[in-house]
């Protein structure tokens, strides 16, 4: 346990890192792939609470552009992440791993309904335990999920788990060649800086709890684990 810089994380996974290459829907390989990297964190003796996205599926935003109602279209949003959460729970309980689903949205047939001291009770016994639903309130994302939970549960830190991009940039890396990549940030240059990493409300969150962000690559194999470890991986987000 001593290498371990991380004892209890929230795992933010964007809903188009569960889609692959594709890029759209649920990759099961993908699934498996992350559900492997997940055990191996876990069997660790990391505690271990993970947030889904939803952008593989649906985005409010997106509908309410489309001339949605903003709120309906964030609750279907919120439809999706419980989707990509039982998609990874399975996953991950193929693989012996103990997982439980909560939701914000309560659908005793499916999940749990969300209570934090059964959430923290439930990582205290080894399982991992998937935050789905969003807050259970339109016009948040989950990334502000993620630093809510992350409170709640008094999370040591938050991997931002991106698809494909290996940490935050002062641009965007896919666009312009000449972006640079920061190894190290506080909250607040985030919100002045403007970079996109998260939502301001999520951005404050961390910051007014004192919640280290990770944001790194979760396609490349064993990153979690080295971030965990406290390894120079991606971006670290601390301090205001």
């Amino acid at each position: 346990m001593s290498q371990i810089k991380y004892k209890r994380i929230i795992l933010k996974v964007s809903g188009e890192a569960l889609a692959g290459e594709k890029g759209t829907g649920i990759n099961p390989e993908v699934i498996k792939h992350l559900a492997e990297e997940i055990k191996s964190v876990h069997d660790m003796g990391v505690e271990i609470g993970i947030v889904c996205g939803g952008g593989n599926m649906w985005r409010g935003e997106t509908g309410a552009n489309l001339g949605m109602e903003r709120a309906q279209a964030d609750y279907m949003g919120m439809l999706a992440t419980i989707m990509n959460g039982l998609a990874l729970q399975d996953g991950l309980e193929n693989l012996g791993v103990p997982t439980r689903v909560q939701t914000s949205i309560e659908m005793r047939q499916i999940a749990e309904p969300y209570i934090r001291r059964k959430a923290i009770r439930h990582l205290e016994k080894d399982r991992i335990v998937i935050f789905a639903g969003g807050t259970g309130s339109p016009y948040f994302s989950t990334d502000t999920t993620a630093a809510l939970r992350a409170a709640e549960i008094n999370a040591d830190a938050i991997l931002m788990g991106k698809n494909g991009v290996d940490g935050v940039y002062n641009a965007d890396p896919n666009k312009d060649a000449n972006a640079v990549k920061f190894d190290h940030l506080t909250h607040m240059d985030l919100i002045e800086k403007n970079l996109h990493v998260m939502d301001t409300t999520a951005s404050s969150l961390s910051m007014d709890n004192h919640i280290p962000l990770v944001v790194f690559n979760l396609n490349t194999p064993g990153n979690i684990m080295k971030v965990v470890k406290g390894q120079e991986v991606g971006t670290t987000i601390e301090g205001d």
